[in-house]
This record gives C-alpha cells, structure tokens and sequence, in this order.
C-alpha cells in the first residue's frame, strides 16, 4: 500500500516540479544576421537543427536526474510529517537536488502533499499526535547549524533525549540558557521546537513566553500568575509531551517565578500509570553572559583550544554569578535555590569565523549567491571586544541576516 502511495507522490512531485530552462535559455545565433540569405542556407539549417536538439536532449536528461533526486528528498520530508516513527533524513539533500529552491518551494509542495494525503487518510492534525521527536534530524541541526556552541550541542542533545526516552519521568525537565545575546540560545530553543514537534513553534504543545511582551507590568503580577498557571495546566492536559520557552527569563517577576516551582517538582507518580506526562522547561537569559566571555578569554589566552573547554571550567562560576546577580531575581528564586533547574547550559561567545558562518547560513537560508569577500565584509561589520583582543563579537550573530542587504544586486 505505502509502495503505492510513494508512486503516486513522487508523479505528483514531478508535475509539482518548475520547468526546465530548456530551448529559452538558449542563444543561437545566424551568422547571416536575421533576414538575410546567406549561403548554403538549406545546408546550414541541419547542423543547427541537430546542435539545437543535442542541447535540448542534454539540458532535458539533467533536469530529469535533478528532479527525481528533488523527489527522493521531498519523498523524505513528506514521509516524516506523516510517518514520523519511520523519519530518517540524510544531513543533506541529494546532490542533484542542490540546485533546487527547496526553502522556497518545498514547505508549499509540503503543506499541498500533506493536506491531499489527509484527504482520504485518518491525519492527526494536533496534540500528541503530533510529537515527531525526531533526534536524528535534532544531532544534525544542533551539529551542522549551530556554530561554536560545542557545549550546548552536546548537553541539549543528551538531556533532551535521555529525558523523552525515561518510561515514566518523575519530574519536567529544566533547562537554563545562559550567554551574551545572539551566541544561539532563541535558536536552539526552535531547533528543539521543530524536531521534536511536526508544527515546530506552531505546535498546540509549545508555548513561548517574552517577559516583556506577556508579563509587561508588575503590578498585574496577581493577574499573571494565574493566567501562567492556568496556560501550564491547559497545555499539559491537552498534550502529554509539552514545552514551554521563558525568553528574558531574568527579567521574570519573582511571583511568576515561584508561580512555576511547583511544576518543576518531583511528583509521586500514580500507581499502574501506562504513561506519565513528559514536561521541558526552556529559561533563556543573557545572565552569567559577562562571567562566560572571563573564563573563555582567560583559557584561550592560556593556550586552551576552544573544542577543549568543559563544563568543569564554566559551571561553578555560572551558577555563582547567577545567585549573586542583584539585577535579577532569578538567581534569588526557589528555582535556583532548590536545585530545580537541572541544567545551566553556557553558550560561548562567538568570534570571526563563526559571524562568517551565520552570514553564509543567511546568505543560504534566502537562496542568494555569495562569494568569500562578502561573508568577510558582513563580519568585519561586527563589534569585537575586549578592546585590546577584538575576539569575541559583541552582539554574536545577532543582526548577521539584516547585514546581507547591503549586498545584493
């Protein structure tokens, strides 16, 4: 049946597929110039006729051989959205489906596939049933798309999958982000988002939280507290596998903060319980940031390759800047104090070739051509510090895809 299937997707693909650049992209020029006789003009005509349909046969068997490596791709993808206990995807495309628009293209032909399939298939379009957890595809994103992080590539990867594969986890899992603004915190949470969820940000399951866009105003911190509580218990009601994103955590109000302790507490677990809910909680701060770049800056300088740098060298200070921050309240909560937060994960500042990496992911991410001397630009607009070094980008990757306008055509 699922043979079947695969056929008729992968015709449909193909029909989905944008033409060739065939005869129209072809310039072939008369030599008489048009309108004029020119000699042996009948003897002329067949060997152009003959070059025109050699061109035409060749341009003709590349497309064919691109489009059904494209298809073999777009057979993957949609295999994942529907079956997702099945997804394997490769690291990258096939070869010969690199020259095709798929960031373009390919979510439309997606989301066209997807809405056809549930037509006449029993589709599960939200909940649980919607959970891919796709680890796979989670180790080539963290490992292929983030950059300079090695620390957190590893123990998001670790805990995240250790965490899901518990049979019956006696506590919601804590994670606490923690670096300078843009060194990846906002996009490993969507990392997380997308491949451990089909709709990705979008899911019924993942909710995202700014401090200063949902919890604005102090004094309605009341008011807050019970509209959070009431956003947690609804979730987890609806969804047995939830996560939830707490950006500016530092910025949180300390009643929001206690407000979520008694959801990162261990629970007793009901007797004969089949399955247990499955709880990650997302806390994204730039605190501890300034104590991060010290320790990084002084390893460095004495010769510590960055790859070598541990959590050993990191941990004790973080958390330590942490609770002594007079700025926020975060390190003062019951969170922090009660050793609810299960991990606090550094993020590495980041220096002149990572820059150079985000701006040709941007570069890529829009289908634009880029050459070496445009990635260099785009990075050596960037501020470095420390004053004297210049190693580590100030803002991070932050503002890297805006910089790529100023070159294009």
């Amino acid at each position: 049946m699922r043979s079947q299937l695969r056929l008729r997707v992968l015709l449909l693909l193909l029909l989905l597929l944008p033409p060739p650049p065939l005869a129209g992209a072809l310039e072939l020029h008369d030599p008489a110039g048009p309108g004029e006789e020119g000699p042996g003009e009948e003897a002329r005509g067949a060997p152009l006729r003959t070059s025109l349909a050699v061109l035409l046969f060749r341009d003709l068997r590349k497309w064919v051989r691109a489009a059904g490596a494209l298809s073999r791709r777009y057979w993957a993808l949609f295999s994942c959205r529907v079956w997702p206990e099945t997804c394997s995807l490769d690291k990258e495309a096939p070869a010969g489906a690199r020259g095709w628009s798929l960031p373009l293209l390919g979510q439309q032909y997606l989301d066209i596939l997807t809405t056809w399939y549930c037509s006449f298939q029993d589709c599960c379009d939200h909940g649980d049933c919607r959970v891919s957890n796709n680890f796979t595809g989670l180790q080539s994103d963290l490992s292929v798309r983030l950059h300079g992080q090695h620390l957190a590539q590893e123990l998001v990867l670790t805990t995240v999958k250790s965490y899901l594969e518990l049979p019956q986890p006696d506590k919601a899992l804590a994670l606490s982000f923690h670096g300078w603004s843009g060194t990846g915190k906002n996009f490993v949470a969507r990392l997380l988002a997308e491949n451990l969820y089909r709709d990705g940000l979008r899911s019924d399951c993942v909710k995202v939280f700014i401090t200063m866009i949902h919890f604005p105003h102090p004094q309605y911190v009341d008011l807050y507290k019970e509209q959070l509580t009431e956003h947690v218990r609804k979730t987890q009601e609806h969804c047995h596998q939830t996560l939830f994103i707490f950006d500016e955590a530092e910025k949180l109000h300390p009643g929001l903060l206690e407000a979520l302790g008694p959801h990162l507490e261990r629970q007793v677990l009901e007797n004969h319980r089949a399955e247990s809910s499955r709880t990650i909680f997302l806390f994204l701060s730039n605190l501890g940031g300034n104590v991060i770049n010290e320790v990084v800056l002084g390893l460095l300088k004495a010769g510590l390759s960055r790859e070598d740098i541990t959590m050993e060298h990191l941990e004790s200070g973080l958390q330590a800047e942490i609770v002594a921050s007079t700025d926020s309240g975060f390190g003062h909560s019951r969170l922090v104090k009660e050793n609810l937060i299960d991990f606090f994960v550094p993020f590495l500042p980041l220096e002149y070739h990572h820059v150079r990496l985000c701006a040709r992911d941007a570069f890529l991410s829009q289908e634009l051509q880029y050459t070496e001397e445009a990635l260099d630009e785009i990075a050596k607009m960037m501020v470095y510090v420390p004053k004297e070094e210049q190693i580590f980008s100030s803002q991070g990757c932050k503002s890297v895809s805006q910089r790529i306008n100023y070159f294009l055509p």
